[in-house]
Parts: C-alpha cells; sequence; structure tokens
C-alpha cells in the first residue's frame, strides 16, 4: 500500500510547476514583445534590415519623447529616407509619419509609402512587411476618422452658427418689442396727462363760475 506524501512536499511540488509554468510564459511573453524568432528556413534574410525590435523602440520614443526629440527623430528619419531610398529607410520614415502624438504625423503621405513598399516587397523581411501592413491598416483608419471628425465639427458648427443665428433673431425681435411697448407706453402717459390737464380745467373753471 503506498503512502501518502507530507502535505510539505506536496506544497513543494505544487511551487515548483507553478514556477516552472511562469517561467515559461515570462519567456514566451518576452520573447513576442522583443521580436525575438528563430528564422524559418524558408524565410529570406535581408542583410542588414533592421529588426522588428528597433522600429518598434524609435516609434515609442518617438511618442513619449520631447517636441526636441520628436524634431530629432523625423529630422533624421527623413534625411536618411531621401539620401538612402530603399525599403528599410522608406519603411522607418513612413512609420514615423504614421505615430501620432507629434507635429510632423502625416497619415496621408505614410499611407502612400505604406502603399508602395506592399507592392514590391521582395527586399523586405516578413518583419518589415507585417509592420507595413499592419500600420497601413492603421493609418486609413486614421484617414477615415479624421475626415468623419472634420465632418461632425463642420456640421456642429453649422449647427451652431445657426443657433446663434436664430438666438439673435429671437433677441432682435425682443428688442423691437420692448422699443414698441416703451413707444406705447410714452403716448398712453401723454394722453393721460392730456386727459388730466382737461379736468383739471374743467374743475377750474367749474370752481370759479360757482363762486
Amino acid at each position: 500500500m503506498r503512502r501518502s506524501l507530507p502535505t510539505n512536499a506536496l506544497r513543494n511540488i505544487a511551487a515548483l510547476a507553478i514556477l516552472v509554468a511562469l517561467t515559461a510564459g515570462c519567456a514566451q511573453t518576452q520573447e513576442w514583445l522583443n521580436g525575438i524568432r528563430a528564422p524559418r528556413s524558408s524565410e529570406s534574410v535581408i542583410l542588414g534590415a533592421p529588426g522588428a525590435e528597433q522600429y518598434l523602440q524609435e516609434m515609442y520614443q518617438l511618442a513619449r519623447g520631447d517636441p526636441a526629440t520628436q524634431a530629432e527623430i523625423y529630422a533624421d528619419a527623413e534625411s536618411t529616407a531621401k539620401l538612402t531610398p530603399g525599403p528599410s529607410t522608406k519603411l522607418r520614415y513612413a512609420l514615423i509619419l504614421a505615430t501620432p502624438g507629434h507635429s510632423a504625423n502625416n497619415p496621408q503621405e505614410a499611407l502612400g509609402i505604406f502603399r508602395e513598399l506592399l507592392s514590391q516587397t521582395e527586399m523586405m523581411t516578413p518583419a518589415e512587411i507585417a509592420l507595413a501592413s499592419i500600420h497601413l491598416d492603421v493609418v486609413e483608419q486614421q484617414i477615415v476618422f479624421g475626415a468623419e471628425n472634420r465632418r461632425l465639427r463642420s456640421v456642429n458648427s453649422r449647427a451652431a452658427t445657426s443657433e446663434e443665428q436664430a438666438v439673435a433673431q429671437r433677441i432682435a425681435k425682443v428688442e423691437s418689442e420692448n422699443r414698441q411697448l416703451r413707444r406705447s407706453l410714452q403716448e398712453a402717459e401723454q394722453k393721460l396727462d392730456a386727459i388730466t390737464s382737461i379736468e383739471r380745467s374743467i374743475r377750474e373753471q367749474a370752481n370759479s363760475g360757482t363762486q
């Protein structure tokens, strides 16, 4: 007959199993975040091409940097893309343009570059193709949302203008009515003064006739 393991031994085994699972999970997560994976034999290798983590790191620095850092990153990406045009330099420049939160953000220009790159992917790594494809969808949505936002602002602006005009018209009408009321009141006061004067004259004449 088998004897059951002591409680402490069971706890130690359970803790060890959890530790192993967590360690494996953390390793997989870190591998995914860093863009690290073993190249398959069927995938082409582009010598000198940056890894996905290099592009992502620069986008992170751009999004979190101050205006001076953002301007420096943009200027370097733009000049490099123009001086040494190629899939990697163009992709880097397009990713900078597509990243929101800085003054040089230009989804429309980035859209054109992404489409150009994806039309000729022979000199791009699988990671670069994935980045271009994902951000192509992103900038397309940005452009659609931007157009819708501008439309809504225009509608709201027209509605606000119409409301302001309606309010101004109501105010003008009320002021006109008030002026008319003041004139009517003045006329009524003048008539009342005239009647009062006539009544006073009649009483004075009556009083003088009885004396």
